[in-house]
């Protein structure tokens, strides 16, 4: 159905995927989508209700931000909201696009679409953007104890600092696109007999620079160590004395308790590792091993971006860029996987995503029985299982680590992935968390 500016239409209380598209290639600033939750008397209740491409998911997971891809032309961000899922206090889902230098009047070809089960639900194409730089598509809002979704149309001028003075926070709470970094080059994939999967680089510490829309790093063609430059710390204050942690005593994540702030459990130097330990359904899955790979995603301070993974080699360091180290590659689920990370540099962490793939050995994760753990050096552990999988998913986002203010929050994803056809479980990951890295076939 399509809507003028000001109309409605009912939605389904399901899971809706929210698309922006806007004409790739025609020029204009860079641009994505984002959404904002407001109360029933639509105020924003803090920065934590904005949902964009460095804090993808929200706390309730109700809302999340899928990533961007160029399709036929169009580039294409995404939002997915699970209506019955969004909490009692939130009475509408604002649908924000923000841009960095330029105007959405500069924008070709915008449109905001609402798909349920597949199908379009609503569409509004946006033809009278000017010179706003905060742009509000449309909004979900309940109604009648349902749910519609109205195109709006409308934005600011001022940008983010007037969207969020509008819905009563201060004017610099919401962030807007982090700046281009320059790309570094990193190592094409090591080539092999074994399984396949894609890699952005190897040798230690593989970075890849953030590029807007769908791009990423280009790959190099160099094998080995890429020596990297450390990024300077982010400005720290000055330090002002603390009372000792509290929440010493471990702690296990839930659905209903899905996030912890790591200073509150103690973890703020040291090294700080995460395990993934799982049963190896051999009989089950046949007479080959199962081989599961721990992975890492990692967006660094300075923008910089790129994984840790045994494919390709890319195990990181602990003493420069990305300040994550993979300890080996457990090929038959004997001693399990380990990643660390170097909390003496928590500085120049932005977010960190943990996942594991199945290399070969199985074709879904159904029967794991997996149990991830962050054990730090100095405070408290932070543990939660698996949920049973029943799709047929070849990798699993297991945790979030993002920094909101000064600290590092750890959240539980716990999400099966299933990859579309052709495309590889790193790739996918980084579609559903919008990464934007630049992948290459890979074997071990």
């Amino acid at each position: 159905m399509a809507l003028r500016r000001g109309e409605n239409a009912p939605l389904p209380t399901a899971v809706v995927r929210l698309e922006f598209g806007r004409s790739a290639g025609g020029g204009g600033p860079r641009t994505d989508l984002c959404a904002l939750l407001l109360t029933a008397d639509r105020q924003a209740r803090g920065a934590a209700d904005f949902v964009h491409a460095a804090a993808p998911v929200h706390g309730s997971a109700a809302v999340r931000y899928e990533g961007s891809a160029v399709d036929g032309g169009q580039a294409v961000d995404t939002l997915t909201v699970d209506l019955a899922a969004v909490e009692p206090a939130v009475g509408t889902v604002l649908v924000v696009a923000r841009s960095d230098g330029g105007t959405f009047g500069e924008v070709p070809g915008m449109w905001v679409r609402a798909l349920a089960g597949g199908a379009e639900a609503v569409r509004h194409d946006c033809a009278d953007a000017a010179g706003e730089t905060a742009y509000v598509l449309g909004e979900c809002y309940r109604r009648g104890g349902g749910w519609k979704f109205r195109a709006v149309g409308q934005g600011y001028e001022s940008g983010l600092a007037g969207l969020a003075a509008a819905y009563g926070l201060a004017r610099d709470a919401l962030p807007g696109l982090p700046p281009e970094a320059p790309t570094t080059a990193a190592d094409r994939a090591v080539q092999g007999a074994g399984g396949q999967g894609e890699g952005v680089g190897g040798g230690f510490g593989a970075v890849a620079g953030r590029v807007a829309g769908s791009g990423g790093a280009a790959a190099g063609a160099s094998r080995g160590p890429a020596p990297v430059t450390p990024p300077p710390p982010p400005p720290v204050p000055t330090p002002v004395p603390a009372p000792a942690p509290v929440r010493l005593s471990k702690v296990t994540l839930t659905k209903q308790a899905p996030a912890v702030s790591l200073a509150k459990q103690g973890a703020t130097s040291g090294a700080l590792r995460v395990a993934l330990d799982w049963e190896a359904q051999q009989r089950r899955w046949g007479q080959r091993p199962v081989d599961l790979d721990l992975c890492a995603l990692f967006e660094l301070s300075d923008g910089s971006k790129g994984v840790v993974q045994s494919l390709g080699g890319a195990f990181g360091a602990l003493d420069r860029p990305p300040f994550i180290l993979l300890d080996g590659d457990d090929r038959s689920g004997g001693t399990g996987e380990h990643l660390t990370l170097n909390m003496d540099r928590a500085a120049y962490f932005r977010r960190v995503l943990f996942f594991v793939t199945i290399y070969r050995g199985a074709r879904s994760f159904a029967g794991l029985n997996a149990t991830v753990t962050l054990r730090p050096e100095r405070g408290a552990d932070v543990d939660f299982t698996l949920d049973e999988c029943t799709v047929e998913s070849p990798v699993c986002a297991l945790a979030l680590l993002v920094r909101e203010g000064e600290e590092l929050v750890v959240r539980r994803e716990a999400r099966y992935l299933v990859p579309r056809r052709g495309v590889s479980p790193q790739r996918t990951v980084d579609y559903a968390y919008g990464w934007g890295l630049s992948w290459t076939p890979g074997r071990k």
